[in-house]
């Protein structure tokens, strides 16, 4: 469709029109996308043959340092005069030596067993029973992998190592000495700058997010369960058989995570634009000319957010239970006999969703009312000037002018609201706590999310390994839809069309 043909459309031809577009667009994303993995799984290896080809290169052609630093770790730099950086690279070596032999060595050498020496009761040399410790799964995963992690920090610093015996050897032969330890602790503090700013975070995110993660995602391909708990029992690697018993194998697991996700995608949808339509409809409401005390109602928004919002939905849920004030209330007007089961009606779940999903409007318009009241304020009143002269009515002037500023400075917005509501535990947990219970879903209730679900798998029941499996699942949604939603926005793709 040209230009010409789409101005002529009514907004809701534009709308199904864009929508289509948004869908037959996916298909070409997540082909790119996989495109883009491809290449960068290609230069991966690609890069891995370089690495070795530079590596017997630079042995063959090195001197006598830079060989030494094969084997000796910092010999480049005692043979160059910078002693310190030589020790600190041979303390290194030595540190990583005695950890493999000490610790390490012994946990990466069970790492693809998890154990096999169980633990059971025997008896002493009294004939009294005594408990016979036996391998620990859970620890030899945890420091298995802490391991690794170790092996691979130390395969950058040799490869490090080499690197600076390499260049301390082409600047001898330039003629020139290598840097002391003085003059690399000033390119720190001035042109590798950044490389020092980053260093705590980076270690900081290393140790206490990336370490997790992979001890989380790792535990997804083993039985770890509540009928294997160390360290009385051993759990073992199963491969992809969670997933298999997620989507297919086990029918319950099956049924509960089909019914699940269905309910998080549909909470996700409506819980992000009904906050987010609503929110832009009362902005305009306050920012419209004319509006008289529009300060006390902003000062009514902001002190709204201010209040915490576990406190809010506490508040929420004991109103809404079955003695509380919102049941007192109809009873005592005479509207209702029985207290009405907001969130806890087995027979009805419909209901407890909908409530669910009143309530975080009442919790999230204020947010979007605060984010979109200061684009509103932004928006160059000359627009409405000139469409106003042409004869645009308000309407007009909604479509065509505040309507897609709004949508191109908060789409980024619409996005990352999307996806905290597809991890959205506070409302739930807080509110309804997942249910009402249904006795045909895996411990999960009606209301609850993958996350919430997630939760409860792990704290209720132990099964470890099938929240994990979950929750590689929600990381691969969120951040697929993110991706592919992100680099289709206008957003993106016309950076400067607001500028």
């Amino acid at each position: 469709m040209n230009y010409i043909d789409y101005v002529q459309l009514n907004p809701f031809q534009k709308f199904v029109y864009k929508l289509k577009s948004f869908f037959m667009a996916i298909p070409g994303a997540l082909a790119g996308f996989f495109k883009a993995v491809g290449k960068a799984i290609v230069a991966f290896f690609v890069g891995i043959g370089n690495f070795f080809k530079d590596y017997a290169n630079n042995f063959a052609v090195g001197g006598l340092a830079t060989k030494l630093s094969y084997v000796i770790m910092g010999a480049g730099c005692f043979l160059n005069r910078q002693i310190i950086k030589g020790v600190l690279f041979l303390a290194m070596e030595v540190g990583f030596i005695a950890y493999m032999v000490g610790f390490g060595g012994g946990y990466l050498s069970q790492f693809g067993t998890l154990g096999t020496k169980e633990a059971y009761t025997g008896l002493d040399d009294f004939g009294m029973p005594v408990k016979v410790e036996g391998d620990n799964s859970m620890l030899i995963l945890l420091f298995g992998t802490l391991t690794l992690v170790i092996i691979v920090l130390f395969i950058y610093l040799y490869i490090l190592n080499i690197k600076v015996a390499v260049n301390n050897e082409k600047t001898v032969k330039a003629g020139n000495r290598p840097n002391t330890i003085l003059q690399d602790l000033k390119l720190l503090l001035d042109e590798k700058f950044h490389v020092t700013m980053l260093a705590v975070p980076t270690t900081l995110i290393s140790c206490f997010t990336i370490l997790p993660l992979i001890f989380m995602i790792l535990i997804a391909f083993t039985n770890f369960d509540h009928d294997h708990q160390p360290p009385n029992q051993l759990f073992k690697w199963v491969g992809f058989g969670n997933f298999g018993d997620i989507f297919i194998s086990n029918q319950l697991y099956a049924q509960t995570f089909g019914k699940i996700l269905g309910w998080t995608l549909i909470w996700a949808v409506v819980a992000t634009f009904s906050c987010y339509i609503l929110g832009v409809i009362v902005a305009l409401m306050i920012n419209k000319k004319g509006l008289k005390c529009k300060s006390i109602f902003r000062t009514c928004f902001v002190m709204a957010v201010a209040v915490p919002q576990f406190v809010t939905l506490l508040l929420m849920a004991q109103m809404l239970s079955q003695s509380g004030v919102v049941n007192v209330i109809l009873h005592n007007l005479g509207w209702v006999d029985q207290p009405i089961k907001f969130l806890t009606d087995t027979s009805n779940p419909t209901m407890a969703k909908i409530t669910i999903i009143i309530v975080n409007i009442w919790i999230g318009i204020p947010y979007t009312i605060l984010s979109t009241t200061g684009i509103l304020m932004n928006i160059p009143e000359d627009l409405y000037e000139s469409a106003r002269i042409d004869g645009a009515s308000p309407f007009v002037q909604f479509m065509k002018i505040t309507l897609p500023y709004l949508i191109f400075v908060t789409t980024p917005q619409l996005i990352s609201t999307f996806v905290g509501n597809i991890n959205n535990f506070n409302v739930i947990f807080l509110l309804s706590g997942g249910g009402p219970s249904n006795v045909h879903m895996y411990q999960a209730g009606e209301t609850d999310l993958l996350v919430t679900w997630l939760y409860k798998l792990t704290m209720n029941n132990n099964d470890n390994n099938l929240a994990a499996a979950i929750g590689i699942i929600v990381f691969i949604i969120c951040g697929t839809l993110s991706l592919i939603t992100f680099n289709n926005t206008k957003s993106v793709k016309d950076e400067g069309a607001f500028g």
